[in-house]
């Protein structure tokens, strides 16, 4: 598949309680920062802080990230997991 991004990215976030947090920007690193240490991160993740990012891709456009999007978050913690292991052996190896 052959994806042209658009400027959206499908992001997850591992919390300090080891939990994973899927959402979508335009933005990653305002996003982040947003989550961390200002008032418009998610309720979820003010919580949990500090995150970090584990995981991105890019998305064709805000409706096709937002259906990534809706995919995790209705994988199961080891999946999501396994699919952050995945990401990160994969950028070991470039």
């Amino acid at each position: 598949m052959n994806i042209k991004p658009s400027g959206w990215y499908v992001y997850m976030l591992r919390c300090n309680d080891d939990s994973l947090y899927a959402g979508i920007t335009i933005d990653l690193v305002r996003r982040l920062k947003e989550h961390n240490y200002g008032a418009k991160g998610a309720r979820y993740t003010r919580a949990r802080r500090p995150v970090q990012l584990v995981y991105q891709e890019a998305a064709a456009s805000r409706s096709d990230a937002a259906k990534r999007e809706y995919q995790l978050k209705k994988m199961s913690p080891g999946q999501k997991r396994l699919l952050v292991q995945r990401y990160d052996n994969d950028r070991m190896r470039k």
